[in-house]
């Protein structure tokens, strides 16, 4: 497995800290968030999913605890639109360039708004999807806002 992807190296571009952490990915799992948190040991609630959605029919990205679900109309109330819903598995891979299980919200494709559930910027730190399916990164939350120029809202459930 390759550590360097198209997530690791838009950090190392814009100097944010991060560790690699790789683990063994399964593809059967039913939830993968929770997968990797069991695979590398962290609590679900600091392995961040990256979640593809659409409010009033606009690409965004969403960053919420792996054990959470995300709330359609907080999401819809945080990029300040009237609906949300989650975004096709291949419209979201043909939009990032990455696959399912693999998207990080750094590197994409093609750059959209980015919101973070605000209770994991109360961790020191958590884990992100490094962009291939099997590695994680390591890193500060504020970190993470900071070079996604995310909002902070409550999304979940």
């Amino acid at each position: 497995m390759s550590k360097s992807t198209r997530a690791t190296q838009f950090l190392q571009r814009a100097k944010v800290a991060f560790e690699t952490i790789t683990y063994d990915y399964d593809p059967d799992a039913d939830r993968v968030g929770l997968q990797a948190a069991e695979a590398i040991g962290v609590p679900p609630h600091r392995v961040l999913k990256t979640l593809m959605a659409e409010v009033d029919s606009r690409p965004v990205c969403v960053i919420v605890p792996s054990d959470r679900e995300v709330s359609m109309k907080k999401l819809a109330a945080a990029f300040a639109g009237k609906s949300a819903q989650m975004m096709r598995p291949a419209d979201a891979e043909r939009l990032t360039g990455y696959h399912v299980g693999g998207i990080s919200p750094f590197g994409q494709k093609k750059r959209v708004p980015v919101a973070i559930e605000a209770s994991a910027m109360d961790e020191a730190y958590v884990f992100l999807n490094g962009g291939q399916r099997g590695l994680q990164l390591r890193m500060a939350p504020a970190d993470a806002q900071a070079a996604l120029d995310a909002k902070i809202a409550s999304l979940i459930a």
